[in-house]
């Protein structure tokens, strides 16, 4: 009998310790921050502002804005006018590097006459912390909360835009604040079904804790969508694409992009500026409001 229950109290031990390195194993392979900021936009001529945010749960959050009146000119965001405020637009990065690996795209935004907040989630960057799913949630909430805040910002026109990873804090930010549109760029529906597709062994998806259920989410949300996906993603496959598109309600556009995952956007033959100018000039000023409550 003491025998037995030694051997019991053993397997829970054995299977609490496979839990955790299990937990510890996902977050490795979904996380790759890098500290060091290796650039910045001042370097391919664009004013910017040094940000640092409290999130709820008081992490620090470091990141940039970039005024869409900087050094470097812009044209007038879609559907606004000079002495009108400007559209502002939330950049959520992939799951690798920080914010100074992404300044091809905010010099587009910036073209866009777009005034841009990118910042970087925990443990990226000079944020504080360790990130996790819950905590990024967080991290883009206190993000829309300081960018809705400026004076020159049209609080009724943010844009929430994700890439990859950030596609999923894109979706879930629209969940709980009100954004005007959300661009999704090169996103997965989850991570469990990513998971799947890695190692083809159902009960996996049981251990799963960093789900990032967009797949579940995109529907519940009514601003006009735009995803954006190419084709010969050798990261996350195009089908994630489609199965997001098609559990999204409208109005919604899907555009596939030529090149692969981290290339798509600079490709020239891609029109990838036009395409956003033309989404954004239909979207109306006025955000709807989320359907959810943070949760």
């Amino acid at each position: 009998m003491r025998g037995a229950v030694k051997a019991g109290i053993g397997l829970c031990v054995a299977a609490v310790a496979l839990r955790y390195l299990l937990i510890l194993f996902e977050r490795a392979n979904l996380y790759f921050p890098a500290r060091r900021i290796e650039a910045t936009p001042g370097e391919i001529g664009l004013a910017h502002e040094e940000v640092a945010i409290a999130a709820a749960d008081g992490v620090r959050i470091s990141g940039w804005y970039i005024p869409s009146g900087g050094a470097g000119g812009g044209s007038p965001a879609p559907g606004a006018s000079p002495s009108r405020p400007r559209r502002g637009i939330l950049f959520f990065h992939g799951n690798a590097g920080n914010i100074s690996h992404r300044l091809q795209t905010i010099a587009v935004f910036h073209d866009l006459g777009l005034s841009t907040l990118i910042i970087d989630y925990r443990g990226y960057g000079g944020s504080g912390g360790r990130p996790s799913e819950k905590g990024l949630y967080l991290d883009a909430e206190a993000a829309y909360d300081w960018l809705r805040a400026r004076r020159e910002i049209d609080p009724d026109s943010i844009v929430a835009f994700g890439r990859s990873l950030g596609g999923a804090v894109a979706v879930e930010l629209a969940r709980r604040r009100e954004v005007s549109a959300l661009i999704l760029e090169g996103t997965f529906t989850s991570t469990e079904e990513i998971a799947g597709e890695m190692i083809p062994f159902p009960p996996l998806r049981l251990l799963v804790t960093q789900r990032f259920d967009s797949i579940g989410k995109v529907g519940s949300i009514r601003v006009p969508k735009l995803f954006l996906h190419a084709a010969d993603d050798e990261i996350i496959p195009f089908s994630h694409a489609e199965r997001l598109f098609a559990a999204a309600a409208g109005p919604k556009r899907l555009v596939t992009l030529a090149g692969g995952h981290n290339d798509a956007f600079m490709l020239p033959g891609n029109d990838y500026r036009e395409i956003l100018r033309s989404f954004l000039a239909g979207v109306p000023a006025r955000a709807p409001r989320p359907p959810h409550a943070a949760i």
